[in-house]
Parts: structure tokens; sequence; C-alpha cells
């Protein structure tokens, strides 16, 4: 296989950043409410007034949700719109609020997606589903979080 950079002129991975730690994935994800980004784009929210934060989120493809805590739900006001049942690794099931919907960025990517709001200052976690929306993946010998390097430019999406 071919690596991206013999595959596409000047191609430059994405400079968001992503790190391991004992055994764990993490990357720097910015989070905006997207009801500020609607407001923004219809003239109703100056641009200075978008909330939006970085925050350290772990990488875990087998999850399968964004999930955020409860300090990050309130710090960017975001609505609860339902509760959902889980299971847990354990076989536990436990409710959980959605939230949202919030705009998700890494390097060049962007998706929109439901969070699920866990307790208290829960590490935030990056799921398969929004991975696969943002077309991001871990790499498998540095194990940190990249653009896809098959369509490092643009996300790509099927409708298959």
């Amino acid at each position: 296989m071919l690596q991206a950079k013999e595959r596409v002129p000047n191609y430059k991975p994405a400079t968001s950043k992503s790190w391991i730690e004992m055994g764990r994935v993490y990357a720097e994800i910015e989070i905006i409410p997207t009801r500020d980004l609607i407001l923004a784009a219809e003239g109703h929210l100056e641009e200075s007034k978008i909330k939006k934060s970085t925050f350290r989120f772990v990488v875990d493809s087998g999850a399968d949700y964004l999930c955020i805590n409860e300090h990050i739900k309130n710090q960017l006001q975001l609505t609860v719109l339902e509760e959902r049942v889980f299971e847990l690794a354990d076989g536990t099931e436990v409710r959980f609020e959605i939230a949202g919907p919030v705009d998700i960025r890494f390097g060049n990517r962007q998706a929109t997606c439901r969070a699920v709001v866990l307790p208290g200052d829960t590490d935030p976690l990056l799921g398969a589903i929004p991975m696969e929306d943002l077309d991001v993946v871990i790499h498998p010998r540095s194990q940190i979080l990249t653009v896809n390097p098959d369509n490092p430019f643009t996300a790509k999406h099927y409708l298959k």
C-alpha cells in the first residue's frame, strides 16, 4: 500500500493534536453548539459570541457515540433533548441524557451529532460513529488519531 504522501501531491497531515498515554489514545476536539452556528449564519449572533471550546477526548473505536461530561454540557449551555438507556461494558444498564446537537472539529474535519452526557467530570469520549462521520482513523503504528490518509483533504462518505 502506498503512503498518503506518495498518493497525494503536497499532502500534509492535519495539525490537530493527538497523543497516546498509558495505552489510551487522546485527541483535542473542538466542540461547538450547532444552535450557535445556525444563529450566526442567520445574522442573529455575532461570530465572537459563538460558544466553542477544545477538550481532550479519549478516542475509542470500540465505543459508539460522542460522550461529553456535565461540565462541558453546562459550559456550552447545551439543551437536553432526551434520555436513553445504555449498556455499559460490564452489562449494567444506565440512563443518560442526550444533549446537542453539537459540531465537532478535528483537523480539517467537521461533523454534527448529538452527545451522551456522562456524570461529573468523566473524560469525554470520541466513539466510532462520530469518527466515521469525521473520516478519521487511529493510525495503526503511532496510535494517534489522524485524518484518513486515503482522503486527506475532505471526509469521504458513503450512501450505499
